[in-house]
């Protein structure tokens, strides 16, 4: 079932999870799931669920990864993986994440790969629902019928990928490590010795993104951790590099599809 209280967190910051294909265990469930409140930063080593997993979060922001595509995961835009599917997450102290697991046996998965769900006011309180130790088993039925008909990909994905050439390992390293000095590409086209527009052409065939939109994604992933902190708008927009709060909400929208402030008020 859900758990609705936090539960305490052992003293470490690297958890290990076995790795399971999909449907290698016959859960004896259709939606089951946990919730925990994390008091310590957290990263997860790579593992994979027999059953198809959404998570989202209570309170905070974290971080989930496949590959080289990094998805943000907060209380209203949850992430949706398939059974088998090898993932990390990170998880920063006072996140209160939640887990819905879904059998693969009676589950359709709702796309081939992970995918990010907008956690509706519906979604919620079905998913409330289910969590009450007392629901019989025909309005739990129910319940996980509704749950499987409201539940869909959102349009608006928090999504980074993160190139892996080693043409691009540079810029990575220097914005992973300052967010807020990433360079110009002028700059960084000196610096390894090689075009503007070879530079730009190789972010794009990585990431989908020219250098600058790549930058600004960034620094966005990292702005929705502050601002789930309860960071004002300002603060964030400076500390993550944008030089106004007005440039920092543009850059915001453009990837969230929302404003930094609609962001904190759902």
């Amino acid at each position: 079932m859900f758990p609705l209280k936090p539960v305490d967190v052992p003293d470490v910051d690297r958890r290990s999870l076995p790795v399971f294909e999909a449907g290698s265990i016959d859960v004896p469930y259709v939606i089951d799931g946990m919730d925990e409140a994390i008091s310590r930063n957290t990263f997860w080593e790579e593992h994979s669920h027999p059953t198809h997993e959404l998570i989202w979060n209570t309170r905070g922001a974290s971080s989930l990864t496949v590959g080289s595509r990094t998805w943000m995961i907060t209380p209203t835009v949850g992430l949706w993986i398939p059974a088998g599917v090898r993932h990390t997450a990170r998880t920063p102290a006072g996140t209160w994440y939640r887990t819905a697991m879904f059998s693969v046996q009676s589950t359709a998965p709702i796309a081939d790969g992970p995918v990010a769900v907008d956690v509706t006011d519906l979604l919620r309180l079905l998913l409330d629902r289910l969590a009450e130790p007392s629901l019989e088993g025909s309005s739990r039925a129910t319940t996980e019928a509704m749950v499987l008909d409201v539940l869909a990909p959102s349009p608006h994905e928090l999504l980074l990928r993160i190139p892996d050439s080693e043409l691009l390992a540079p810029i990575v390293e220097a914005v992973r490590a300052d967010v807020r000095d990433a360079g110009t590409l002028e700059a960084w086209s000196a610096r390894l010795g090689v075009s503007s527009r070879t530079i730009t052409r190789q972010f794009r065939a990585e990431t989908g993104l020219g250098f600058s939109r790549w930058v600004a994604a960034f620094r966005i992933q990292r702005a929705i951790v502050l601002l789930a902190d309860g960071d004002s708008i300002d603060e964030v927009a400076m500390t993550v590099g944008f030089r106004s709060a007005s440039s920092f909400g543009t850059a915001f929208r453009r990837v969230t599809g929302t404003s930094p402030g609609q962001f904190r008020v759902r």
